[in-house]
């Protein structure tokens, strides 16, 4: 596009634009009234202090909370609790869920544990990513970490997933054809 086209376009947006910006300043413009309740009492309910004739209205100081002095870390995001899964027994069953990746649900106890030794080739060979829906501090996901070096495992709430797949346990295979214990 030429450098004239340019500007003659932005003129006439310009142009366009100009008698709203102007009209907003005239005051209220009401285009369209399609009747209903006033809306007054809500704020009256608010106790807005009103600015005096002639006075410019003041705005209440929000504090904005101040961000943390450094970066935020994983340890942020623990503990994690997931209300709606516990450790048990899985029952294997298909589904269809065609681009799924491979994930996993564990916890930070002894059944999940075993079952993360027992199945971390398996688990690496599907490049899985895992979720440790409950775990209580750094130094316990430390740990699950270290029993599958070459896992991911990221701290994380299961409950969306529980009540999406209808899940109600770990430790859980779930790809894009079914969920395994």
């Amino acid at each position: 596009m030429s450098r004239a086209r340019c500007v003659a376009i932005g003129s006439a947006c310009l142009g366009t634009f100009a008698p709203v910006a102007l009209a907003a300043d005239a005051g209220l413009i009401v285009v369209h009234d399609g009747g209903g309740a006033s809306a007054l009492p809500y704020y009256r309910e608010l106790n807005l202090k009103t600015p005096e004739p002639g006075q410019a209205a003041t705005r209440p100081t929000i504090e904005t909370p101040r961000p943390p002095n450094r970066g935020y870390s994983e340890g942020d995001l623990l503990p994690v609790r997931s209300t709606r899964l516990s450790p048990g027994t899985i029952t294997p069953r298909a589904i269809h869920a065609p681009g799924l990746k491979p994930i996993f649900l564990i916890g930070d106890d002894s059944r999940s544990r075993a079952w993360l030794r027992a199945n971390a080739e398996k688990l690496n060979t599907l490049r899985a990513v895992g979720f440790v829906v409950q775990v209580e501090s750094e130094d316990a996901l430390r740990s699950l970490r270290h029993l599958a070096p070459n896992l991911i495992l990221v701290p994380a709430s299961g409950d969306d997933l529980a009540q999406r797949l209808g899940l109600k346990h770990y430790p859980v295979l779930v790809t894009a054809t079914g969920i395994e214990p």
